[in-house]
């Protein structure tokens, strides 16, 4: 059962890892809101922790994202804000590195967003990134359903509970270590092994030239030097700092147009 698979085997562990499951009002991953969180943390040296909590999003949850998760305004009017949990999650997951299902495009990006909403730093700085999803789709090209029935044989039945789906998260990690004889067995080398030492930042916007210059990987400048579109096109610069993107990719951007690194 997925319930007892509370210790992973074939992944050494340095120090604590913290897989990551959020359900939300959509999938606006600067606007929407997470209605639960659920977090594992799995540590080296002391036992396996879970921490599941309903939010109440401040926000009407659309009919079609209560299709998909079942939670609906009701189940969370009384719940506390996420402002009201924020210290506590944080706490919580300390300095752990992070895992979870579609963890970087999506959960990471609207934590990181809550967080900000509630007037607390988050930083990801000096933490290794985990994503199943990503291990999934470079070597089995599909959701988190069909890798719990390729690499574990089960059923996920409980698919878009936040709940579940971290131990599912966890099953599907483990299940690939197990297949994958060639895959890394620590946190910091499975980081680096899906990591593209080229790219400079979360959303992949940015990456290095051969010269180690900054270029373009994305948008209307692709392909062109970042120190170039500093002076040429200084308001695309400025416009991308208000969109959806990573704090990290604003960071590089911010240093491009000589504005200080922000810090929360």
């Amino acid at each position: 059962m997925l319930a007892g698979q509370s210790i992973i085997t074939n992944l050494k562990l340095d120090k604590p890892l913290c897989i990551i499951d959020l359900e939300t009002t959509g999938i606006d991953t600067q606007n929407d809101r997470i209605v639960e969180i659920s977090i594992l943390k799995l540590s080296p040296d002391l036992p396996t922790e879970h921490k599941t909590r309903r939010i109440n999003p401040g926000v009407p949850i659309p009919p079609a994202a209560s299709e998909v998760h079942r939670i609906y305004d009701h189940d969370v009017a009384s719940c506390p804000r996420f402002e009201d949990y924020a210290q506590e999650i944080l706490n919580f997951i300390g300095d752990s590195d992070l895992c979870g299902f579609n963890l970087i495009r999506f959960d990471l990006k609207i934590l990181i967003h809550e967080f900000n909403r509630a007037g607390i730093a988050f930083s990801i700085d000096g933490r290794h990134l985990i994503d199943p999803c990503q291990i999934y789709h470079q070597r089995e090209p599909r959701d988190l359903s069909a890798a719990m029935r390729y690499y574990c044989d089960q059923e996920h039945s409980a698919a878009h509970s936040a709940g579940s789906d971290v131990l599912a998260t966890l099953a599907v990690l483990e299940g690939q270590l197990s297949k994958y004889v060639d895959l890394p067995r620590d946190v910091a080398s499975l980081h680096e092994h899906f990591r593209d030492p080229r790219v400079v930042d979360l959303d992949g916007f940015f990456a290095l030239d051969d010269g180690g210059s900054i270029v373009f990987e994305k948008g209307k400048h692709r392909g062109r030097f970042l120190h170039i579109i500093a002076k040429s096109d200084r308001k695309y610069l400025e416009w991308m700092l208000t969109t959806d993107l990573m704090d990290d990719t604003k960071q590089v951007v911010r240093k491009a147009l000589g504005k200080p690194r922000e810090t929360s």
